[in-house]
C-alpha cells in the first residue's frame, strides 16, 4: 500500500495491528449501525409519532438561513428511502473498514467528518445561493462516503474495484469519472439526475484528495488544528530542514546512514514505542522530523 513508508518497522507493532481484543468493533461498523438505526428511527416516526425532527435535523435552506450550523453534520445520519441507507451502507462497508485498518480509526474519523464537511459547506452554499435550483434539503451519508472512497482511490490507485458490482475498473480511474459524473451535474442540475445532491457528493471527493495529498493520511503527521493550542517550549531548538539527529541529510551517504538498521533502532523504534503508549501527540518537534525527513528520504528511494 501506498501509505506504508516502514514496512517492517511500523508492521510489528501492536498498535498498528487491528482485531484486537482492545476494540472489538471498528468504527466503521458503529457508523454503519448507527446509520441503520436512525433509519429505523425516521421509519417509526413516520408512523407514530410525526415528530418534524428532520425539518431540525436535516440540512435545509430555512435552516441554513436560521444559522442551525449543526445540520451541515446531523444530514448524514437520515436517509430519504431504504435504497438510500442501502448503497451507502455498503460504500462504507467495503471503504470504511479498509480507512480504518489502513490508516486507524481517529483518521478514519477525520477522513468522515471532514469530507462530508466539505461536502455540506459546498452542497449548502449552492442550497443558499440558487434555492429554487438545488433544493429544499439534503440528507444522507453520501459526502462522507464519497470521502472514504477518494482516500482509497488515492492510496490504492491500481486496485480494482467493481463498477456495480460488475465492471472491474482501476480506482484512481472510477474517482476520476464520479468527479466529472458529480461536476456536470452540479453545472448542470437538471430534474433528470433524479434530485441527488451532486455538489455534496463533489465536495467531499475532491476533501478526500486533498487529504491524501497534504499527507494527513499518515499517522506521524500533525492534522493542521492538533497544534492550535499547544505551547511551544520556551527553550526549544529549531534545527534545519536538511539535519536531523546530528545527521546532514543533504549528503547522500548521510541519507545511507538514516536508513541504517542502527539509525531506526536506535532513534525511530523509541519514537514509535512512545507514539504506542502516550499518542502522536506526545512528540517533540525534534521527533517529528525525524521520522518526516526518515519518509522523505526513502520515498525518494522507492
Amino acid at each position: 500500500m501506498n501509505c506504508r513508508y516502514f514496512p517492517v518497522v511500523l508492521g510489528d507493532r501492536d498498535y498498528m495491528r487491528e482485531g484486537s481484543s482492545r476494540e472489538p468493533l471498528l468504527w466503521s461498523i458503529k457508523l454503519l449501525i448507527t446509520l441503520v438505526i436512525c433509519f429505523a428511527l425516521q421509519c417509526i416516526n413516520d408512523v407514530y409519532f410525526k415528530v418534524s425532527a428532520e425539518e431540525w435535523l436535516a440540512m435545509t435552506t430555512a435552516g441554513l438561513r436560521k444559522g442551525h450550523l449543526w445540520q451541515l453534520f446531523t444530514f448524514q445520519f437520515l436517509h430519504a428511502d431504504f435504497l438510500h441507507l442501502l448503497f451507502n451502507g455498503i460504500s462504507l462497508w467495503f471503504f470504511g473498514r479498509w480507512i480504518e485498518f489502513s490508516l486507524g480509526r481517529h483518521r478514519f474519523a477525520v477522513v468522515f467528518v471532514l469530507t462530508g464537511l466539505a461536502g455540506a459547506l459546498f452542497q449548502g452554499a449552492l442550497m443558499l445561493t440558487l434555492p429554487t435550483v438545488f433544493g429544499p434539503g439534503v440528507v444522507g451519508a453520501s459526502a462522507g462516503v464519497s470521502g472514504l472512497f477518494a482516500v482509497f482511490a488515492w492510496l490504492e490507485s491500481e486496485s480494482e474495484v467493481r463498477w456495480n458490482f460488475v465492471l472491474p475498473i482501476k480506482a484512481k480511474t472510477l474517482f476520476w469519472i464520479y468527479v466529472a459524473v458529480e461536476a456536470f451535474f452540479t453545472i448542470v442540475p437538471t430534474q433528470r439526475q433524479g434530485g441527488v445532491a451532486h455538489a455534496a457528493h463533489l465536495g467531499g471527493l475532491l476533501m478526500g484528495m486533498q487529504f491524501v495529498r497534504l499527507g494527513w493520511h499518515r499517522d506521524y503527521v500533525s492534522l493542521p488544528w492538533e497544534n492550535w493550542f499547544k505551547r511551544k517550549p520556551k527553550t526549544a531548538r529549531r534545527g534545519t530542514a536538511a539535519s536531523v539527529a546530528g545527521f546532514d541529510l543533504r549528503s547522500p551517504s548521510k541519507q545511507d546512514e538514516l536508513l541504517s538498521g542502527d539509525f531506526i533502532s536506535k532513534e525511530v523504534d523509541p519514537i514509535l514505542d512512545k507514539i504506542s503508549a502516550h499518542g502522536i501527540h506526545s512528540l517533540t518537534e525534534r521527533e517529528r522530523r525525524i521520522l518526516e525527513r526518515a519518509r522523505e528520504v526513502m520515498a525518494k528511494r522507492s
